[in-house]
């Protein structure tokens, strides 16, 4: 807990150095759209007369300020933390929005699918990693593994674009895209939950098929070893029933490796795939994150980043629990 701060200000710095340092930032595109304006209403540099150029010296000096590039690098971060302290991630450059509302409005959304496919995932994966390890080279493995690993090898963009083009566009069975339909306010209970899971199944399904053969192969391996380990033999030896010396002693040191990556897991689920989100046109925050770097939307880009670098390491935090309520070697004093 102690190393999130200097972490975060790690992070940040090195994120907010590169915001500066990166060409074509704020002030190009803006001086970009204005030369724009006026070739398309008409005018040349050479045309105005109070100017020569596409902006004056003094509108130059008022957006440097705007963009807060009118400061050294260094005295503007400090200044940009000292807001961040105050709770103050700054103004939306594209929105015109303060931050925070530009991303509480879309982080529900990621949240959603990153709880439902988490929840999903190890609710499936565990049992079934269980199963297979028990049933080594049997027909149930073979199969399960052949699944799992077409599954993993299509990358959940590319299976998305599959799944709008076959139930979306051809059966007509799934909606095009969007978190819920432009009707879902007028429904009822029963409608919303209803127009909610029509529009979930086929992002949940790109999400899952990545998460679950990771955690299922993971498991599996783990408790082969642990269930060949000479504790299990001398259980068994005493009189331990298998279910029990799998159920009680393998599977729980077994769960230490995935204990150890579930922080992690969360912050990738929560965080969300911009690529996914892309297709399936959810206004998510990994979208508004891919976004905001496209528009060069650097308050928006540093509230993702610390966003995102807080979740990270509140993860590892909950990992470091985790492993610890698992593993019986480890204790908090």
């Amino acid at each position: 807990m102690l190393l999130i701060p200097p972490t975060l200000l790690g992070v940040t710095l090195i994120v907010f150095a590169i915001t500066r340092l990166v060409p074509g930032g704020p002030l190009e595109r803006a001086l970009m759209e204005a030369q724009q304006v006026n070739a398309q209403s008409g005018m040349s540099a050479s045309q105005d007369a109070g100017q020569g150029m596409a902006l004056s010296a003094e509108q130059l000096n008022q957006l440097k300020a705007y963009y807060g590039l009118d400061k050294p690098m260094l005295q503007s971060y400090v200044q940009w933390l000292w807001k961040v302290v105050r709770g103050d991630l700054g103004t939306s450059y594209r929105y015109n929005e303060p931050v925070w509302d530009v991303i509480r409005e879309r982080f529900p959304v990621s949240l959603f699918y990153g709880l439902t496919t988490l929840i999903i995932t190890y609710a499936v994966c565990i049992p079934l990693g269980v199963l297979k390890a028990i049933r080594h080279r049997t027909l149930v493995d073979n199969v399960t593994s052949i699944l799992i690993f077409i599954g993993y090898a299509i990358p959940g963009y590319a299976l998305g674009s599959l799944l709008l083009l076959y139930f979306s566009v051809r059966l007509d069975w799934f909606p095009m895209g969007g978190f819920v339909s432009m009707q879902y306010v007028e429904k009822d209970s029963i409608g919303k939950l209803a127009d909610l899971v029509s529009h979930s199944v086929l992002p949940l399904t790109c999400y899952l098929v990545g998460s679950f053969a990771l955690v299922t192969l993971l498991l599996k391996n783990h408790l082969m070893d642990n269930l060949a380990a000479d504790y299990i033999r001398t259980a068994v030896a005493k009189g331990v029933s298998f279910r029990q010396s799998v159920t009680r002693h393998a599977l729980r040191n077994s769960l230490i490796p995935i204990a150890t990556t579930f922080g992690q897991n969360i912050v990738l689920l929560v965080s969300g795939s911009f690529l996914i989100e892309s297709i399936f046109d959810i206004d998510g925050f990994g979208l508004l994150g891919l976004t905001s770097i496209m528009d060069r939307d650097y308050p928006v880009v540093m509230g993702v980043f610390l966003l995102a670098s807080l979740l990270l390491l509140i993860g590892n935090i909950i990992s470091d629990a985790l492993v610890a309520l698992v593993d019986p070697r480890i204790r908090f004093h």
